[in-house]
């Protein structure tokens, strides 16, 4: 009796492994590409634990789309093909039927975690109806900002809620998945600095090689690694003047570094003609290229200098060594993540007017180091 009682309890705990296995889970992430990169250790953290069966990312395809195959997101959706707007209906008016899209949509997830809507609201009431209409499943609602005290980094801000809501902070792993100590009640970090050992973006050889094509298409001679240089962000505010940028280009230039600035959509427009003459007059440019050539120069660079943006949110993840500049944002809740970061963080209250050859000084060092290495 009792080997067969080891049996029955041998089968079971392969059966629950088998479940475990299989188990997949998704992120819901409205964000902009910095917002997606900084999504990446809680997906790292929901897949050793919880999704052995993999993770996927439901956000805008434009930012996402690169990630499948070189990061730990296995599958990406697009927010604006599912339909997500009906979920924000009164929770007494959603009725979806058999077959509905949206039940299909979400029954190969059993973990679900959405930064889009909020806590005991009609999205996050209808979305876990939707979940149940096709099986059982965990679904968990994150705030994108945490409370005011909070000083810790923004990525165990995330790790610490899906934690807290998933009831398993009292498991030996927590200690070991989290930097810092992280309460579970006030969810607030002591000030620690975060330490990333490996990429957590991986360019593809066919990164590379479409890296190197773009390089020398731009006037990069073969064999050499530039200083990538991206003078914008999303928010002007979070923009060093862009002499700044130019000062660090000159000076790179002058020990014999290669230097390529990376202007996007948004700097065309909101350079002037003058200023994008300055840029051409001191190195070759790249002008809104696709993400995916991005993350092929990038693959490619010696080293990166940007403000706090996507792109280097990017840089730092996919392991250059990455120079970002902080004006009025907080480097301890937003610093780029990657093993090879140096921020430099302003203390004038003018960040975007103003000429600071001491942080020009700190930057040109930091990536002419870089280009050595």
């Amino acid at each position: 009796m009792r080997a067969k009682n080891n049996v029955i309890d041998e089968l079971r705990k392969k059966l629950a492994q088998l479940a475990h296995r299989s188990q997949r889970g998704v992120i819901l992430q409205p964000g902009a590409l910095g917002d997606c990169i900084l999504t990446l250790p809680l997906a790292g953290l929901m897949k050793e634990t919880v999704c052995a069966g993999g993770v996927d990312m439901i956000g805008r395809t434009e930012y996402i789309g690169i990630l499948p195959g070189r990061s730990c997101i296995d599958g990406v959706k697009s927010i604006d093909t599912i339909g997500l707007h009906r979920l924000f209906v009164r929770e007494s008016e959603f009725a979806p039927a058999d077959g509905d899209p949206l039940i299909m949509t979400f029954a190969e997830w059993t973990w679900i975690t959405t930064f889009l809507g909020q806590a005991d609201s009609d999205f996050e009431h209808n979305l876990i109806f939707t979940a149940y209409c096709s099986h059982s499943a965990e679904v968990m609602t994150l705030k994108m900002k945490p409370q005011a005290e909070y000083n810790g980094h923004i990525t165990d801000f995330y790790k610490a809620q899906f934690i807290e809501q998933s009831g398993f902070d009292s498991f030996d792993w927590f200690d070991k998945l989290t930097t810092g100590k992280l309460t579970a009640g006030g969810l607030v970090a002591k000030g620690h600095k975060q330490t990333v050992t490996a990429p957590m973006i991986k360019p593809t050889s066919a990164d590379i090689i479409r890296g190197k094509e773009i390089l020398a298409e731009n006037g990069i001679m073969p064999g050499r690694k530039p200083i990538v240089i991206q003078p914008g962000s999303g928010g002007a505010h979070k923009c060093w003047h862009l002499d700044n940028f130019l000062s660090v280009a000159k000076i790179l230039k002058t020990g014999g570094v290669d230097v390529l600035f990376l202007l996007g959509p948004a700097e065309m427009e909101r350079f002037s003609e003058s200023a994008l003459a300055k840029i051409v007059m001191t190195a070759p440019r790249l002008t809104s290229p696709p993400l995916a050539d991005i993350v092929a120069v990038l693959s490619n660079a010696a080293g990166y200098l940007g403000n706090d943006s996507g792109i280097t949110h990017l840089a730092a993840a996919m392991g250059v060594r990455t120079v970002a500049v902080f004006g009025p944002t907080d480097p301890v809740l937003y610093a780029p993540l990657g093993p090879a970061v140096t921020v430099l963080k302003s203390r004038d209250e003018n960040f975007t007017e103003v000429i600071s050859r001491q942080l020009q000084q700190e930057a040109a060092a930091a990536l002419i180091a870089a280009s050595r290495d």
